[in-house]
């Protein structure tokens, strides 16, 4: 019996802080990596999201001043932790990063899926991946 193609939300996991030594450029990098993989998800007809989506703002609101600040380390991985129990799974893409990793291992002890490029994940109404992911600029 084959399953019917089916909407995912779908948790970007990559590196933003890891190797960038803080720079904000490189952070940047990151950040849009992570953006670039959620914008390929979502034409393929998933529901993609990115911890970071949700809690830079409310860094921000918070009254985060740095990096790794209290503010922070209250705020960043545990949103992402809390948003991967909503998720079906979890794309891994990037380099290496604890926090990546840790969302990895969280979601394979819920007995999530994870893919580790986009063209492991499974289509969305019957539209296959790749030919989705091939429209992004």
């Amino acid at each position: 019996m084959t399953s019917e193609p089916r909407t995912l939300m779908i948790l970007v996991a990559g590196p933003y802080r890891s190797g960038t030594g803080d720079d904000p450029s490189k952070i940047a990098a990151n950040l849009h990596a992570m953006n670039r993989a959620a914008l390929a998800l979502f034409r393929a007809g998933h529901l993609p999201v990115t911890g970071e989506a949700l809690a830079l703002p409310l860094l921000e609101i918070a009254g985060s001043i740095h990096l790794g600040d209290t503010v922070f380390e209250e705020i960043f991985h545990p949103i992402a932790e809390q948003l991967l129990t909503r998720c079906d799974a979890v794309l891994r893409i990037g380099g290496a990063s604890m926090g990546a990793d840790e969302m990895v291992a969280r979601a394979r002890a819920q007995g999530k899926d994870v893919y580790g490029g986009l063209g492991e994940v499974p289509p969305a109404h019957g539209t296959p991946m790749a030919a989705k992911a091939g429209r992004i600029q």
